[in-house]
């Protein structure tokens, strides 16, 4: 491999480490007879590593030269950076040689905008296209679609990409103009629209017949950057939620604010990322998507912010101890979900099992429940007349189940009940 080449790849696999919405999941395809690659329905979330580590998924920009000057962007205009810019040849066989040598399965492609939308997108276009037409390259690709490119483009991309995404970056719309005066967020939704509207009509398209190509197979995500200016964690989560609402919307990823651009006095303080936030955000993410949670049962205009001492879920239940205790034996799915504790693929046990044998604490430990948690919000046979969160108080559960700092002393139950009678 050409010198030139790998000094451009050591750029710009740098570059392009600050976007986390690179995982590879949501559509499977099997290796085809004189093809090379293939993807397996399993995530792939990997890049090439700095020090030179095998990777999985080779997650690179085709330039880190940019037209715009964001505030929260190491690839800004105005930054004093070392920049580089892949041919699409050179991108090409960049992927195929990574592939044969066995470093990755697959490719994660962005970019920063030069010249304008459309000339970057086509450029990127031209670099999944001929992978997949000329070197038959069948493993998984997912591509960054530039906010305020044409409709025509988003569309070519989607014949060839197994995911499209548009980053929203800042949730809303006055703290993008404050850090990125030059975009909005028309520019970012429009794709967005245009990925929607092709996927439906693809959906459409293959009613009457199955050999007609799929169009992003494995659907859209974005990213949103926590931490840089100041929404609440409401404000991001209805973001999230308006979107995992829309056709197609597989992930919304949240990404801690790193403070890359120090100097700019637009940007906060911080000594490093709000990583706890960033996790207690995917968390709560994952209750909308796989709870039945809604967003208000999670953040509201009383509870702004979500707890970074305790997860989302068992927040939720020390605010309403009156759900509980919930009776393994009886309750429906929707309320086991509700449990600190038990996940969906536990509480899909719980019902199949107590269909054939009452269920004790021993059963729930076999299926994998979390007792730790759970057994302040449930009732089971020999579980019976324990103390739960509505017996005590949620303060005693919470102080229980925080994690414990040296020298602290465990809380007194008769003291708890005494000043949190039932």
């Amino acid at each position: 491999m050409k010198e030139e080449v790998l000094a451009k790849l050591q750029i710009l696999a740098e570059s392009a480490k600050y976007d986390v919405s690179c995982a590879s999941s949501g559509t499977t395809r099997k290796s085809i007879a004189g093809g090379i690659g293939n993807t397996a329905g399993w995530g792939i979330c990997h890049s090439f590593t700095e020090d030179g580590r095998c990777v999985s998924l080779l997650k690179i920009m085709l330039t880190n030269y940019c037209i715009y000057d964001c505030a929260y962007c190491i690839n800004r205009r105005t930054n004093d950076i070392r920049r580089a810019t892949f041919s699409v040849d050179e991108l090409v066989e960049l992927t195929i040689e990574f592939y044969r040598r066995n470093y990755i399965e697959g490719l994660f492609l962005s970019s920063g905008v030069i010249s304008n939308p459309d000339y970057t997108m086509e450029r990127m276009v031209r670099v999944i296209k001929e992978l997949r037409t000329t070197h038959r390259f069948n493993g998984y690709i997912h591509m960054k679609s530039i906010p305020g490119c044409s409709q025509q483009l988003v569309h070519d991309a989607g014949l060839y990409a197994d995911r499209l995404s548009v980053n929203i970056e800042i949730p809303t719309e006055k703290n993008l103009k404050l850090l990125a005066p030059e975009k909005n967020h028309e520019s970012v939704f429009k794709p967005m629209q245009f990925i929607q509207q092709g996927m439906l009509e693809n959906t459409e398209e293959r009613k009457k017949s199955r050999y007609v190509k799929r169009f992003v197979p494995a659907g859209q995500s974005t990213q949103m950057i926590v931490g840089a200016t100041d929404e609440s964690d409401n404000q991001i989560l209805k973001t999230s939620d308006f979107l995992y609402n829309q056709p197609g919307m597989k992930r919304v990823y949240y990404s801690g604010f790193i403070p890359v651009n120090s100097y700019d006095n637009r940007l906060p303080a911080l000594k490093q990322p709000p990583l706890v936030r960033e996790n207690r955000l995917y968390q709560a993410d994952w209750l909308l998507r796989f709870y039945d949670f809604k967003v208000d049962e999670i953040v509201n205009d009383k509870h702004p912010n979500l707890d970074l001492e305790i997860d989302p879920k068992l927040s939720w239940a020390l605010r309403h101890p009156e759900f509980f205790p919930v009776d393994i034996n009886k309750a429906e799915y929707r309320d086991l979900l509700r449990v600190p504790g038990i996940g969906v693929k536990s509480a899909k046990l719980i019902v199949v099992s107590r269909k054939h044998a009452r269920l004790n604490s021993r059963d729930l430990k076999k299926i994998g429940i979390v007792m730790k948690k759970a057994q302040y919000f449930i009732t089971c046979n020999e579980l019976a007349g324990l103390n739960t969160v509505s017996d005590t108080s949620p303060e005693y559960v919470r102080s229980l189940l925080l994690p414990k700092k040296k020298g602290m002393k465990q809380p007194d139950l008769q003291q708890m009940t005494l000043i949190f009678p039932e």
